[in-house]
């Protein structure tokens, strides 16, 4: 025997253990698309039928007893629903009338419960299927820290399915101002309600508490924060992926600091422009510019730019590993800060003010003090400060919401990830979403230099 999970990670569960299940315990399992016409499919187990089953896994949101009155509640919380940006709708409260009309017992059981579930995940992890999240590579962990079984046990024993509801919402003060300004706003601005909902949605994306100390940066915005108890401590400008090299969206965590970086040149320079070359045939230009070549056995040529004010990286870049080679570093360029268009790189993310920023997450990662941070920056030498205490870092994307003075206002979609958000929550709620993205992964093979001018 086979069942279908509401999440989508876990589609299928096969039943393993033979138990005896009483109705009011039974383990069978929601399907994620069905409300009235699919429940009839459905059936609980007999309290003297044996059936296989799993061990009970709390992520898993099981067919429980509802009462009229909780049931009560969680029509109220459909109704509420619209105030975070989703569509009450979606739900089907009437659905949920009629099968209260018929008394308690298993059909409301069944609906009850799949109308729950799609609300926990709705609110939990974002109503936008994984396939309309371009280039977002950000795995939600809420789920496995909030899951669906065990939020619906809770709430039916407290009789607070609402509250129990309203706690998925995100932590973020960005959050709560987004859903005050789509409170103010008209129903017949239906663009900029659009808009505000789905970036609503964006913050559902990222884990619902980001954490006591974090970096983020919203790449529309080209800007940097420090933030601790989600106060922001520092901002710092930021140059980002064009739009023919978009920076992906990430959740990173920094490991360690890299004072006087090298720079491995990419071989679309050494080869395709001829730097190899040029520099072992040219050694006092070398010398100059920093560069150091050797030829391998094959042929092939290996530049690498060593420390120091021309250094391609800067004096900095925070250590992050990823499989899309995206990091946080410096630049000689610092010219460009002042630009209004500022999505010039390759990918990577430049940094203002960068080397302020390396001591400080040395500093506050326990990697260093104050003054090893400034002997080592001074140095001139590569020096690699691993962090004890690592940092999350967030590089997300949104196209409306609280800039760096406290003022909502839009951001320009410099990549086009508005229209299909749009058209996913204008469209019929999804079932069986993936957690995960099966977007390609390609790293990025920052050359350094401007792409924009």
């Amino acid at each position: 025997m086979r069942i279908v999970a509401p999440l989508g990670a876990l589609a299928t569960i096969a039943l393993t253990a033979a138990v005896t299940a009483s109705p009011a315990v039974a383990q069978t399992l929601l399907p994620e698309n069905f409300l009235e016409e699919d429940a009839a499919q459905v059936t609980l187990t007999p309290s003297n039928q044996t059936a296989e089953v799993v061990q009970a896994d709390p992520r898993i949101a099981t067919v429980q007893s509802w009462s009229l009155a909780n049931a009560n509640a969680l029509i109220a919380a459909i109704e509420a629903v619209g105030a975070e940006g989703l569509d009450p709708a979606d739900y089907r409260a009437d659905r949920l009338r009629e099968a209260m009309a018929q008394g308690e017992g298993e059909a409301l059981d069944r609906l009850a419960s799949t109308t729950f579930a799609w609300l926990v995940e709705d609110l939990r992890d974002g109503r936008t299927p994984m396939e309309s999240r371009r280039q977002w590579f950000v795995v939600d962990p809420d789920a496995d820290l909030l899951p669906t079984g065990r939020l619906m046990t809770e709430a039916l024993a407290s009789g607070d399915v609402r509250g129990t509801l309203a706690s998925l919402n995100p932590t973020h003060p960005d959050y709560v101002a987004l859903r005050e300004a789509l409170a103010d706003t008209p129903q017949a601005n239906s663009a900029q309600r659009r808009l505000i909902r789905a970036n609503m949605d964006r913050w559902r994306w990222l884990a619902r508490d980001l954490g006591g100390q974090y970096l983020i940066t919203n790449v529309p915005e080209y800007q940097l924060r420090l933030t601790v108890n989600n106060q922001i401590i520092r901002t710092y400008r930021t140059i980002v992926g064009a739009v023919t090299s978009p920076t992906p969206q990430l959740a990173e965590t920094v490991e360690g600091v890299v004072f006087n970086p090298t720079w491995t040149v990419p071989q679309s320079i050494v080869r395709g422009e001829g730097l190899g070359n040029r520099v072992l045939n040219n050694p006092s230009w070398a010398r100059a510019n920093g560069y150091r070549a050797t030829r391998g056995e094959n042929g092939w040529i290996t530049v690498v730019q060593q420390p120091g004010a021309g250094n391609s990286l800067g004096m900095m870049k925070l250590d992050m590993p990823n499989p899309h080679a995206i990091f946080l570093h410096d630049t000689p360029a610092r010219n460009l800060f002042a630009s209004e268009n500022r999505a010039r790189s390759h990918g990577c993310i430049r940094v203002e003010r960068a080397l302020e920023l390396a001591m400080t997450v040395a500093i506050l990662g326990q990697g260093a003090s104050r003054d090893e941070a400034v002997a080592i920056s001074t140095s001139g030498d590569y020096t690699r400060v691993p962090v004890e205490r690592t940092m999350p870092v967030y590089i997300t994307y949104f196209t409306y919401g609280t800039d760096i003075e406290g003022n909502l206002r839009s951001f320009n979609d410099i990549y086009g990830r508005d229209a299909p958000v749009f058209a996913a929550l204008d469209a019929p709620r999804v079932g069986n979403r993936a957690r995960e993205t099966d977007e390609e992964v390609i790293e990025i093979v920052d050359d350094i230099r401007t792409t924009v001018t």
